[in-house]
């Protein structure tokens, strides 16, 4: 009977001494480089996850594209070998057809169009993930994208004898430079600083902050004042990862990256405008875009969101609620 009052106060005490629930590890790549703000930005909130869920939820980071482009990150969610990425919207449609929405060319005339579109898109984004096994811990806004190079560009057959970068897998990019006679050269984010030195490539859009954080300004020489596009960037993490967290163990993890993604927004508002004026001091001309020329493009991102249309690319909801929202801010026009 002693041994088995023994036996029975050893599991009681072994039972006691057990952590309360096994560390979830989720490991997070991005092409981001370390010590970007992004990076600064989510390194504190996954510090802030393992404070507030007393060390369940350890959030750790792949930065700089040492685990491979985005569709390699993808890929090794797919396989269990990473829980989540931190990755932009064209090689996003796979699993959300809507991701790339915002990047419809020239679909933006301000900042305070995107803010009005995204207070009531992001959610549906967020659902859209969902169904498709994803569950995005935030949304941020790199800016607007513009055309950039390392020669003079004056008008579009500028461009059509150009080597443009367009960011592999990316629709809207191809679709709207072949819509302009231009046959765009596809590579992943990763492989444009090196394409950039050995003349593979010759222009690129990017925001203004991310040139400079990916050291494509160190290359560029001009800048068309034209806004082609607007880049958001997504933190999503795989469904299966997510749903092995506590409900209070998941807000934490939302509330935080939510946040931090909230911030990055802002601070990239900031950075774009810095960044823009370091490059100017370091030589490089903004070059402006003549009424018609701009018209011409324009014009093309009118053919090019058809066509996508046309193609079913998008849901009509998501694509319905821009437009109404859009009108909405411009008066009904």
């Amino acid at each position: 009977m002693n041994k088995l009052i023994r036996w029975g106060l050893s599991v009681v005490l072994a039972l006691i001494s057990m952590p309360l629930a096994a560390q979830q590890a989720i490991k997070i790549a991005t092409v981001a480089p370390d010590g970007s703000v992004w990076m600064r930005e989510l390194r504190a909130a996954a510090a802030e996850v393992l404070t507030q869920t007393q060390g369940r939820v350890n959030v750790k980071f792949f930065p700089g594209g040492v685990m491979g482009s985005d569709v390699v990150v993808l890929r090794k969610v797919r396989l269990g070998q990473l829980q989540g990425g931190a990755v932009t919207g064209s090689d996003l449609d796979g699993i959300c057809q809507d991701a790339p929405i915002y990047s419809l060319p020239f679909q933006f005339n301000s900042q305070a169009e995107v803010d009005a579109v995204r207070k009531v898109v992001d959610p549906m984004l967020a659902d859209c993930f969902r169904k498709g096994g994803m569950q995005m811990l935030g949304l941020a806004g790199g800016g607007f994208g513009y055309l950039m190079s390392t020669h003079l560009l004056r008008s579009r057959d500028d461009l059509r004898s150009s080597k443009v970068w367009v960011p592999a897998n990316d629709r809207i990019g191809e679709l709207t430079f072949k819509n302009g006679g231009i046959t765009p050269v596809p590579l992943p984010l990763s492989d444009v600083f090196t394409s950039l030195q050995t003349g593979l490539v010759d222009t690129v859009t990017n925001t203004f902050s991310g040139a400079v954080i990916l050291q494509w300004h160190s290359k560029i020489k001009y800048i068309v004042d034209l806004p082609l596009t607007y880049i958001p960037a997504y933190v999503l993490v795989d469904e299966k990862a997510y749903g092995k967290l506590t409900a209070a163990d998941q807000a934490s993890l939302s509330r935080a990256f939510s946040a931090a993604m909230n911030r990055i927004d802002a601070s990239n508002r900031r950075e774009n405008v810095q960044a823009l004026a370091a490059m100017k001091l370091g030589g490089t001309q903004l070059l402006p875009t003549p009424p018609v020329e701009a018209a011409r493009w324009r014009e093309i991102g009118v053919t090019t969101a058809r066509q996508l249309e046309q193609m079913n690319a998008y849901s009509p909801a998501v694509l319905a609620t821009i437009r109404r929202v859009l009108a909405g801010q411009r008066g009904g026009n």
